[in-house]
């Protein structure tokens, strides 16, 4: 057994360690993560109001996924902000905004908290990216500042908490998994509530109350990409699990780690669940 870390206690002022890394590796599965949760990101634009001729404001951009969703609906009248703290990412995102031909979209590296942005935006938006911020709140008031009267704000962000409910005896691969992500995700300081802490953030930050839906990636297809994506979470996770003492690479064994999913699925007939997500939606009083 290995030795499990307390996580440490989260501060005023710092955010949470972003748990999946930033390496190449990392951006190739960010790129994943779009094909797997591309879809329900799209529906929660679309539900808010994102439309043509939009100026949206993008939080936590990453390797240009959402970014490029956004670009479409708002349509070459309209035009993306897409903000990263990583500016390595960033450079991946822009390369792949020319290579689509895409030029409603410009992508700026930095903190959107303290970044001085020009204008007026006509919707806020972000995915996956409040969690590991120390003060939720306070951020998105700080995002609020840039927005018009009436404009939209819209987040998608995971809910790990529902997790522990699909522990079972029949699972004990899955129930393993499990436990390694919400113990490396505690440890690192995310916010492992986040989804369901839209809601307050929403309300304490001056918003309406929000429209929330919750989502899940669902397989048992024996042909399913979700197990192939639930290994490239652990590759980007597993430097932290052997940094907090919680897992060893010879324990995870990512390399043979979708395949075992795969075959506890198949002869246990209980389906697969990637990670839960929570989408939220509301607009400024005009």
């Amino acid at each position: 057994m290995t030795k499990h870390h307390k996580p440490n206690p989260r501060t005023s002022h710092a955010d949470a360690t972003y748990t999946l890394g930033r390496t190449s590796h990392e951006t190739t599965r960010l790129i994943e993560q779009s094909r797997i949760y591309g879809d329900s990101t799209k529906r929660l634009f679309k539900r808010a109001g994102i439309a043509k001729g939009m100026r949206v404001l993008e939080i936590g951009s990453g390797a240009g996924d959402a970014a490029f969703t956004l670009a479409e609906l708002v349509g070459p009248s309209g035009q993306v902000i897409g903000v990263d703290v990583n500016a390595e990412i960033l450079n991946t995102a822009r390369q792949r905004g020319i290579d689509s031909g895409m030029q409603n979209i410009e992508f700026v590296a930095g903190d959107a908290r303290t970044l001085e942005l020009s204008g007026d935006f006509d919707a806020v938006v972000g995915r996956f990216v409040m969690m590991y911020m120390a003060e939720p709140v306070a951020a998105l008031k700080k995002f609020l500042t840039h927005m018009r009267p009436g404009g939209i704000v819209a987040f998608q962000e995971p809910e790990y908490t529902l997790y522990r409910a699909l522990w079972h005896p029949d699972t004990p691969l899955m129930n393993q998994l499990i436990s390694w992500i919400l113990n490396v995700f505690e440890c690192s300081g995310a916010h492992l509530d986040m989804g369901i802490g839209l809601y307050r953030t929403f309300v304490e930050a001056g918003l309406p109350e929000p429209s929330m839906h919750l989502e899940v990636p669902i397989g048992a297809a024996e042909t399913w990409a979700g197990y192939r994506y639930m290994a490239t979470i652990f590759q980007s996770l597993l430097p932290l699990l052997e940094k907090y003492g919680l897992a060893t690479a010879a324990q995870v064994d990512v390399d043979t780690l979708a395949s075992r999913i795969r075959q506890e699925v198949l002869v246990s007939k209980r389906p697969f669940f990637l990670p839960f997500h929570i989408t939220a939606h509301a607009s400024l009083a005009i």
